[in-house]
């Protein structure tokens, strides 16, 4: 202990103990969670940085040091900090920015974080947030999302047989994109192709940005309107001028030397997809719905208020009793329900590895028939068997629906309903932390539920409690033997003060 902190308050004494939060920062198993994530932040020999004399700007290399590893770089925060931090974002719908500057006023979200001491700065950099996601992978936070499960099953809200029975649903994990209407794609492919352009050095003749301004006006009036021939005449204006615009790029992008190869890699990809956007049809299959996120796929679920949704296809699979998260994937290309099961499957395995139990009997809706030779070690359960089913079967068929309601609180209070993450590795992410999100809530509840709040105080209380009965044997012992001795009012007082002791001392534990 430093001399500064000497003076300082410990945050177990400035917040309440028996918090669930508090309560359960104790029973998380950080241990296990720092031991798998380690390997991700594992320093590694990098390339020396020269400048314009050949002399290496973070100092002596490699070569010369002989130490294996360069010193460069700003040293990692502690991974139980960011793992926290990534807990808490998901299990309290918070952004990074938020999360950062409320992080830095809750003295119970430090706690759970692993600090002594209160800090009234923030814990990192905002971003820091999203560098520490990308670099622990998909594997890393189902780390995350396994540990919340072990938690469960070691502090004995959860049985482990209760792991063999599982519910499975899908749903829509949308992207953070506008919905896709073909004037609006067409202009913006337009506008970020000339600046791309620009920055690498091609003067364009002419780059329609009033034209195209025009144009984007008059489509959004034509199709409220409902003057559809209008409409369609303005569309394929926008893709001429469009089309005029990549040749014109693609005539003179062969005579560019920039600076920077890069710009010319990102262009390139660009005209590529702007050309898509300029091609296709309203009918067309594989088509692309955002500039910036071409992996986003038009999927209907058969929703009367919302037919078709932006995103990926995510499969969700809770425990069927407690609807404990024990498993969240997404599945590029829109596949067919039942194919996804054994994947799906396989994930929940992995992540109950440590508990010693699996699934055996997974309730599902109707999307899901036809694929029990493709897990032949599980028993499929839905509404198409029901004659065939026996009459436990059906009562677990009943709660199929459950997963429902979880999907909702995924969507609603952990995140999912819009995914910023970039590409399908980003879905991929997102998908398991709001899963993990939601599995930390439920951990909060059960600590409440179980009476686990005041486990602390648990040997206090039993020792007081000793002390208590002692008191009251010895406070009638001797009102017995004051009355005795004819002092009756003597034995009434000497007896109140010991009871009243004894009591002030329960009262204080």
């Amino acid at each position: 202990m430093s001399t500064a902190d000497f003076f300082r308050a410990r945050l177990d004494q400035m917040i309440d103990l028996r918090h669930p939060l508090a309560a359960l920062a104790q029973r998380m198993p950080w241990q296990q969670i720092e031991a798998a994530l380690l390997p991700s932040f594992a320093r590694k020999e990098g390339l020396p940085r020269l400048n314009d004399k050949g002399e290496d700007l973070f100092g002596p290399s490699v070569q010369v040091a002989g130490s294996g590893i360069s010193a460069a770089g700003r040293p990692r925060l502690p991974i139980r900090l960011m793992a926290a931090l990534l807990y808490l974002k998901h299990a309290f719908n918070l952004s990074d920015e938020a999360l950062v500057e409320r992080w830095s006023e809750n003295v119970v979200w430090q706690y759970f974080s692993g600090l002594n001491y209160y800090e009234p700065r923030l814990p990192c950099d905002a971003t820091q947030i999203g560098r520490f996601r990308a670099a622990i992978g998909e594997a890393g936070v189902e780390e995350l999302l396994k540990a919340t499960l072990d938690a469960a099953v070691q502090n004995k809200a959860i049985r482990p047989s209760e792991f063999e029975r599982v519910i499975v649903d899908t749903t829509v994990q949308e992207k953070a994109i506008a919905h896709p209407v073909d004037s609006r794609l067409l202009e913006i492919a337009r506008h970020k192709v000339v600046q791309a352009a620009q920055r690498v050095g091609i003067h364009l003749k002419q780059t329609f940005a009033k034209e195209g301004k025009t144009l984007r006006r008059k489509a959004g009036g034509y199709a409220h309107a409902k003057q559809f021939k209008r409409l369609r005449k303005t569309v394929k204006r926008q893709r001429t001028i469009l089309g005029i615009v990549l040749r014109e790029i693609g005539r003179k992008l062969p005579g560019i030397q920039p600076q920077n190869p890069n710009s010319i890699a990102a262009l390139s990809a660009l005209l590529e997809r702007a050309e898509r956007i300029r091609n296709q049809q309203p009918r067309d299959k594989n088509k692309l719905y955002a500039l910036h996120a071409p992996e986003v796929e038009c999927i209907g679920k058969g929703k009367a208020r919302k037919p078709y949704e932006f995103g990926v296809k995510a499969s969700i699979a809770v425990t069927h009793r407690n609807g404990l998260m024990v498993g969240a994937r997404t599945f590029p290309g829109n596949p067919y329900d039942g194919h996804i099961l054994s994947a799906q499957l396989e994930q929940s395995r992995i992540l109950l590895e440590d508990i010693g139990r699996q699934p055996k009997e997974v309730v599902v809706d109707l999307g899901f028939r036809g694929v029990d030779e493709d897990n032949p070690n599980v028993q499929i359960i839905h509404r198409g068997k029901f004659k065939s089913l026996s009459a436990p079967q059906r009562r677990w068929l009943k709660r199929r629906q459950a997963v429902e309601p979880a999907i909702g609180h995924l969507k609603s209070d952990h995140r999912m309903d819009r995914c910023w993450l970039r590409g399908q590795q980003g879905d991929a992410l997102h998908a398991v932390l709001c899963a993990t999100g939601y599995n930390l809530r439920w951990l909060m509840r059960a600590m409440v539920r179980l009476g686990l709040k005041a486990l602390l105080l648990r040997p206090q209380f039993g020792a007081f409690w000793t002390l208590y009965m002692r008191l009251s044997s010895a406070s009638a012992m001797l009102s017995t033997f004051l009355r005795g001795r004819c002092y009756p009012k003597m034995a009434f007082g000497a007896a109140d003060i010991l009871l009243n002791f004894a009591g002030l001392t329960m009262y204080r534990a």
